[in-house]
């Protein structure tokens, strides 16, 4: 009878631990990964009512053991994809991850092509030789503290 109760309990206790099959995800990850579509800030950084419904949304789905996917889906078909804090890594959005590593990279061959056309553009002073008179009294001066 003992053995009975004792599997029970466990079988009780196991079914809410059962139902999520895949890790949960949490509200403070996905309120860092949405944006609130009044204020336009993260809504860990919100308290607008817009953010506190949203938030509130997000919660009762992870109870319900959506995953953090799910649950941007669902916010993006309601809201458009500005909802989303960075856009997607593929199709055309793929384009704002991409653009500015392009331009980084741009702006350093601008900027290396022009100093080099810099310093090969500048002209090689020749230097006139010494009168030889002035060579002679320089070659003095500098053999006069030596001597």
């Amino acid at each position: 009878m003992r053995l009975l109760a004792v599997v029970v309990a466990a079988l009780v206790l196991a079914a809410p631990a059962a139902a999520c099959t895949h890790p949960r995800t949490s509200l403070p990850y996905l309120e860092g990964q949405i944006m609130c579509p009044t204020c336009h800030t993260t809504l860990d950084q919100s308290d607008a009512p817009a953010a506190q419904r949203i938030k509130h949304f997000i919660a009762q789905r992870i109870d319900q053991c959506a995953t953090s996917k799910q649950i941007e889906s669902e916010l993006v078909a309601n809201f458009g994809a500005g909802i989303l804090a960075a856009p997607p890594h593929k199709g055309f959005d793929l384009v704002a991850w991409w653009l500015p590593i392009a331009g980084l990279i741009g702006g350093a061959l601008l900027l290396a092509l022009g100093v080099w056309r810099w310093s090969h553009s500048r002209e090689v002073e020749v230097a006139e030789p010494l009168d030889p008179a002035l060579a002679a009294q320089v070659d003095e001066l500098v053999r006069e503290p030596w001597s």
